[in-house]
């Protein structure tokens, strides 16, 4: 296995893609076990096993006595619509939809294990764990779409997939290296280190995107006359950054660090080949004091986000991050949630909800549910909007989790972005109606929520 996949820790992502049933009588358990056997012959890894060897280097063990891929067949006593498709669902309810496996021997634990849960009403949940240590979020989807197809009635998939992770192994330099942000000088919250969190998701929609481009752009100098231009994650990113820094309450002397991922398949020279499945981004980074996050205009922000893709997307940068990495797994340096750092993955460009067809209707919803992935606390998704309500297509939705503490507050500022305004928020707002959390959104708007979408 290539070294750019050893992570500094062993991190588990988990997704959820919801489908409503079809007039086929077909067992949707056994149809997707049957093409998850046809897609293992081309994703022959996947039934292996995942071990660290002695030199701390993963490998996958693709012997007899690998076990395959455990497959887990369950039945809810509900209808899907109950839960509104798992739209806003608390992570804890949602965890019951896929499962892990823990190894009990030594010989190194499942990189892939899969659930299907079929409801009353005929449609049915596919609860996906894949080690990131293995794919990353381009390279699930391309597995998940062959699974897809192949379960359909397709002889093969569309694209076949490529491992040559030898492609992404970094050479470790004796020259001293430094991290984004110094550990000591990160800001802190009096909210964290917290064991009770909570999960939120807020909708954002595209007419409130748009709104807020406009407005950094008339920061700029004006929309006619400003050279800029922005993209939704630059603008989104920079208003949930700043938001998050409120929110937590961190101090204004300590530095911050927005991180986000960036692709880098096309990036290579020559480029990776199409098919490959493997871990295959970096990450760009800015650093800020809190004063500067909080009081400079959301246009530098957004400007300063820009600019960090634009620097990890160069080869130096690349390369650099692949040595990185290396010294990483030698040195045994892990990462570490602090609250002051916040980790961006975008999902709105994987494809699942368009292009996924396992031969009944299509795909409603996809969601994440990371399993201790840089702390909970340091990880924001941006998700596309389910298929439930129409209206929604072209918005966001950010899910975060953030201390029972620090809710409210980020969600006045969520609230204020709402309303047309940049932070400003009366002292008792009223609640964001579109965010989605529990313990945030009474039980009777849910219900209502509920019956709205059915």
């Amino acid at each position: 296995m290539a070294n750019h996949d050893c992570a500094p820790s062993f991190l588990l992502e988990r997704q959820d893609v919801v489908l409503r049933s079809r007039e086929q009588a077909a067992d949707p358990a056994s149809v997707i076990k049957e093409g998850l056997s046809k897609a293992l012959s081309y994703y022959y890894p996947l039934a292996g096993k995942l071990k660290e060897d002695s030199d701390g280097k993963l490998k996958i063990n693709c012997n007899a006595d690998a076990d395959g891929v455990p497959f887990l067949v369950a039945t809810a006593n509900c209808e899907l619509s109950s839960l509104n498709y798992l739209d806003g669902i608390e992570v804890e309810v949602a965890k019951q939809f896929v499962f892990d496996l823990p190894s009990e021997d030594e010989s190194g634990d499942h990189p892939l294990v899969l659930q299907v849960t079929k409801f009353s009403c005929g449609g049915f949940t596919i609860g996906m764990g894949l080690s990131h240590s293995v794919c990353d979020g381009v390279g699930a989807a391309q597995f998940f779409q062959a699974l897809a197809e192949l379960s359909s009635g397709k002889g093969e998939p569309s694209v076949e997939p490529v491992w040559e992770r030898e492609r992404l192994v970094g050479t470790p330099g004796k020259e001293s290296f430094q991290l984004p942000v110094d550990k000591a000088a990160l800001a802190t919250s009096p909210y964290l280190p917290a064991a009770d969190l909570l999960h939120a998701q807020f909708y954002v929609s595209s007419e409130v995107i748009r709104r807020l481009k406009t407005s950094l752009l008339e920061e700029c100098g004006g929309i006619e006359s400003s050279k800029e231009t922005f993209t939704t994650l630059e603008v989104l990113g920079a208003y949930v950054w700043r938001s998050r820094f409120r929110a937590l309450k961190l101090n204004s002397e300590g530095k911050t660090l927005f991180t986000v991922a960036m692709g880098i398949r096309n990036l290579l020279n020559p480029p990776l080949p199409n098919g490959y499945y493997g871990n295959a981004f970096v990450a760009a980074h800015v650093a800020l004091t809190g004063g500067e996050l909080n009081e400079a205009p959301l246009s530098k922000v957004a400007k300063l986000i820009k600019e960090s893709k634009k620097i990890a997307s160069t080869s130096d940068h690349i390369t650099n991050t692949l040595c990185i990495l290396e010294r990483f797994r030698e040195q045994n340096i892990k990462m570490e949630a602090s609250g002051a750092s916040m980790t961006l993955t975008d999902w709105r460009q994987l494809g699942l909800l368009e292009e996924v067809d396992f031969g009944w209707n299509d795909a409603v919803n996809i969601l994440p549910l990371p399993w201790n992935m840089f702390g909970y606390v340091d990880l924001f998704f941006f998700l596309p909007p389910t298929k439930v309500d129409p209206s929604e297509k072209g918005g966001v939705r950010v899910l975060v989790c953030l201390p029972r503490a620090a809710m409210p507050k980020f969600e006045q500022e969520m609230n204020a972005l709402k309303l047309g305004h940049e932070g400003a928020v009366p002292d008792k707002p009223e609640l964001f109606e579109t965010g989605k959390s529990s313990e945030l959104v009474n039980s009777s708007n849910k219900d209502q929520q509920r019956k709205n979408n059915s």
